[in-house]
Parts: C-alpha cells; sequence; structure tokens
C-alpha cells in the first residue's frame, strides 16, 4: 500500500452516507458520476478542489447511515487516498475495505488535524504526521490480509488474484 500526502478536508461528526453521495445519484452505477457529486450537500466547493491523495478527516460516527457503497466508492474515486474519522460507523469501515478505501480510526489525530493542514499517512505503521502543525499520532495500521485487499483494489479483485 502506497503512504499518502495531501490537504486535508474535514468534516464534522455524524456525516451519513446521504451525506456523502446524496441518494437522488444512487441511480448510476458509474463510480466516476458518483464521485462528482461527493460532499456536495456539505461542501459545495470538494469536487472542484479536491486532488489525488487528499486526506478527509471526520468526526464520531462517520459513514452512519444506509448499508451502501457508494458512499466509500465516491469518495476514492474523486481522489481521496484516505480517510481518518475518530470512529466509523461499522457498515462504511467493511465498505470502504471492501472497495479498497484505506481508512484509519484516531480520535487525537481527527479532533487536531485542521482543515487545508498537509497530512502524510504510513500505512505500514499506521503513523500519521500533519506536517503543518507538525505532529503525528498513532493509529492502528491494518493487519497484512486487509493490507492485501486494500493494495488491491477491494475484496473482490483481492479474490479474483
Amino acid at each position: 500500500m502506497e503512504n499518502v500526502r495531501g490537504r486535508v478536508f474535514k468534516y464534522p461528526d455524524n456525516v451519513d452516507t446521504d451525506v456523502i453521495i446524496p441518494a437522488r445519484y444512487l441511480n448510476t452505477p458509474d463510480a466516476k458520476e458518483l464521485a462528482v457529486h461527493c460532499m456536495e450537500d456539505i461542501d459545495r466547493n470538494f469536487v472542484s478542489q479536491v486532488c489525488a491523495g487528499d486526506v478527509m478527516v471526520g468526526g464520531w460516527n462517520f459513514g452512519c447511515g444506509s448499508s451502501r457503497e457508494h458512499a466509500p466508492l465516491a469518495i476514492k474515486t474523486c481522489g481521496i487516498g484516505v480517510v481518518i474519522a475518530k470512529s466509523f460507523a461499522r457498515i462504511f469501515y467493511r465498505n470502504a475495505i471492501n472497495i479498497g478505501l484505506p481508512i484509519l480510526e484516531s480520535e487525537e489525530a481527527a479532533e487536531k488535524i485542521q482543515p487545508g493542514d498537509i497530512v502524510y499517512v504510513d500505512f505500514q505503521t499506521g503513523l500519521i504526521t500533519d506536517e503543518t502543525l507538525g505532529c503525528s499520532w498513532q493509529a492502528e495500521p491494518f493487519p497484512e490480509f486487509i493490507q492485501n485487499i486494500i493494495d488491491k483494489g477491494g475484496l473482490m479483485a483481492s479474490l479474483k488474484e
């Protein structure tokens, strides 16, 4: 898994899947079309400003709501390299792994990191470094088998191999 360095987009507690990708766009299976509408109801500028490798930071219970995989798929497809949150809704956590989106839980990092900061994530060690603040926090790195799933692009791709 390649490490990530990017600019932070930060969101509050309880960002649900309808905020990540509004239900009115769920009639398309096209990941690129979903990505065009990612976060638009909470952050109209997100899609026009996000770059490959950027970092999304959330509060408690990120990804709550429905069990659809569209939400992590939209986040991944628009270029986010990792989502860091205080906690994730369990179904979002599993769906993120299933589609190959790296996510890390760190209450302290999610609290301290600010929008626009540059953050570096070492996936092998779980170390999150805010280069803007000059601070680091330790998250639990993924076990090797989950890193393999993410490296392959998701569960189905890893099973095909």
